[in-house]
């Protein structure tokens, strides 16, 4: 039988969340909780470089380390020989990556948890909790239940400083929003195809709601490499000056500023709808071949559809070549949704 840690009275803390910028986005009401049940303690994240614009300015976590994938031997072993010397009295692995589990070992913490490890990790490991079903964030907050921690709808959390929030008003400002326009951001990219609505739809959507809508004003994001995903999204929309692409990618935390303007965050089921979360702005979203009840969090301000065809598959491509369940989805079917989550006037308030 295991030691019970219910009990277990922590100075220093290490959670674990290697990646991807989504993930690390969802992990942060651990330290919501964390900080709520430990408030002396010493709350630390490791995480994958590029995540870290997500987390930074989170009051809650006193230290982040970045783990570099283009760092060298020398510099990674003296990052973990410093782990080591902090003395962590507990660390929690939300991933159990190869970054991870080498972190768990440097840790050097008496009271190492997770989910259930393959029989070739619990070595690594002292204590495990099966994952709750559903949503994902109640799945990973239940890790930590043998610390008698639970989840009660916390919501992941960005926070932007005040300069950026100068900034994000600024750049609206010079895109032409003025204040009877209604923002909306638009995520029309995604790396699988069975996970993004066509662009053709999205035109076709957005020019349905500038006709009932017209104070409306879209703003299409898009990561690296993705540019020509949303050109093809803007080509169809037929009032260009209703809608604009930013001609450099815009940056993760400017970007969570800007959104905070928004009044809805429509797109794909991708990193950007948990940004909008984070930072209180609800989001609609068109899933694919994935699930959108384990990705949406359990709120009236957040809803998605799909298109459950007989070919569900859940997969990242499609067998068939169709992807029937993006591109059967269709904007006319989209539209009575989105328009019940925006005002009905251009008098939207923050």
């Amino acid at each position: 039988m295991k030691k019970d840690i219910s009990q277990l009275a922590p100075e220093r803390i290490l959670v674990c969340q290697q990646r991807q910028i989504g993930d690390v986005v969802l992990s942060t009401p651990a330290f919501t909780l964390l900080r709520r049940a430990y408030p002396q303690a010493e709350l630390h994240l490791a995480t994958e470089k590029k995540c870290v614009p997500v987390v930074s300015n989170n009051p809650n976590i006193d230290r982040i380390w970045a783990f570099d994938r283009d760092s060298g031997l020398l510099s990674r072993f003296g990052q973990l020989v410093e782990m080591r010397r902090t003395r962590f009295d507990l660390v929690i692995d939300f991933q159990q990556l190869p970054r991870c589990r080498t972190a768990v070992l440097a840790s050097g913490a008496s009271v190492r948890l997770s989910y259930p490890p393959k029989w070739y990790n619990r070595p690594l490991y002292t204590h495990w909790n099966a994952m709750d079903m559903g949503y994902a964030v109640k799945a990973k907050m239940s890790v930590m239940r043998p610390l008698g921690i639970e989840w009660n709808g916390e919501r992941p959390r960005m926070y932007p400083t005040q300069q950026e929030r100068n900034e994000a008003e600024s750049f609206l400002d010079g895109i032409g929003i003025k204040p009877e326009h209604v923002l909306v951001t638009v995520d029309a990219t995604h790396w699988s195809d069975a996970r993004r609505w066509p662009a053709g739809h999205f035109s076709t959507l957005m020019n349905a709601l500038l006709e009932e809508r017209p104070f409306l004003r879209f703003l299409l994001l898009y990561g690296p490499g993705e540019k020509d995903q949303v050109q093809m999204v803007f080509d169809g929309v037929k009032r260009k000056e209703c809608c604009h692409i930013n001609p450099e990618v815009l940056q993760i935390r400017q970007t969570a500023a800007i959104m905070e303007h928004a009044c809805l965050h429509l797109g794909n089921c991708s990193a950007p709808r948990h940004f909008a979360l984070a930072v209180g702005t609800p989001t609609f979203t068109m899933v694919g071949s994935n699930s959108g009840f384990s990705w949406t969090f359990p709120s009236p301000d957040h809803d998605y559809i799909a298109n459950r065809v007989d070919c569900w598959c859940k997969r990242d491509t499609c067998e068939n070549g169709t992807f029937r369940c993006m591109t059967e989805l269709l904007p006319e079917t989209v539209l009575p949704f989105v328009l019940d989550k925006l005002p009905r006037s251009g008098d939207f308030e923050e």
